[in-house]
């Protein structure tokens, strides 16, 4: 994992070079490294924005559109979590940073809410077989006089 962060990394210095040279050398903006990182990030969360609404009205329409829109927000939070956690692992030497480690802790919040789907699916069956059965009662019962 130790490797993979250095190449993100490696990557990252790289394209701020480039967006150095291209702001300051070719546009001849001369910003500081603090305006750049005030619109870069500005617009990359912008454009993230966009995105997510975009999802999220989509998602919405869905019957269980909020759960969903919930669940993807939750599984960003966690992807970010384990991560923060294995690097800081790494910083402090406490623990072993390790990829796998972070799959696995995904893997437990997945499991975990599939079970939490599960029983809620049956809840929700259960109800509906109880809805039918009730109708089922009411419209063969005979009337009296």
């Amino acid at each position: 994992m130790r490797e993979g962060i250095k190449f993100i990394v490696d990557i990252v210095n790289e394209l701020h070079d480039i967006l150095i040279i291209l702001i300051n050398d070719i546009f001849g903006l001369q910003m500081t490294d603090k305006d750049m990182h005030f619109w870069v990030m500005g617009i990359i969360g912008i454009v993230t924005y966009a995105f997510v609404l975009g999802i999220s009205k989509w998602l919405a329409k869905f019957r269980f559109g909020i759960q969903l829109i919930a669940f993807f927000y939750t599984l960003t939070f966690m992807f970010v979590l384990v991560f923060a956690i294995e690097i800081q692992q790494a910083i402090t030497n406490r623990g072993n940073m390790d990829f796998w480690d972070a799959v696995i802790g995904l893997w437990g919040y997945i499991v975990l809410f599939l079970v939490y789907a599960g029983i809620v699916g049956i809840i929700i069956l259960g109800r509906v077989i109880l809805k039918n059965m009730n109708k089922g009662k009411k419209t063969n019962k005979t009337t009296r006089f």
